[in-house]
């Protein structure tokens, strides 16, 4: 992952679960779910916790240490 990738989704929302896999950040939901869990991620600055967290177009989603993801529009 860069430090700054852009995620395009089709549809108006995408889960936090689902969201790491497309950008392959984890290659299953396993290991989303315990990346997720063990609070390694932040949405838009706050820690999450819920992988099915709903993500819009704008949401920035950060793994501390590796990187953002930008939700947009497709």
């Amino acid at each position: 992952m860069k430090m700054e990738e852009c995620i395009v989704i089709s549809t108006e929302t995408i889960k936090l679960e689902q969201l790491l896999k497309l950008a392959k950040v984890t290659d299953t939901g396993g290991q989303a779910k315990t990346m997720i869990q063990a609070g390694s991620v932040l949405v838009n600055g706050v820690e999450e916790r819920r992988r099915g967290k709903q993500l819009r177009t704008g949401d920035i989603v950060e793994i501390p240490g590796r990187g953002r993801l930008r939700v947009v529009q497709g």
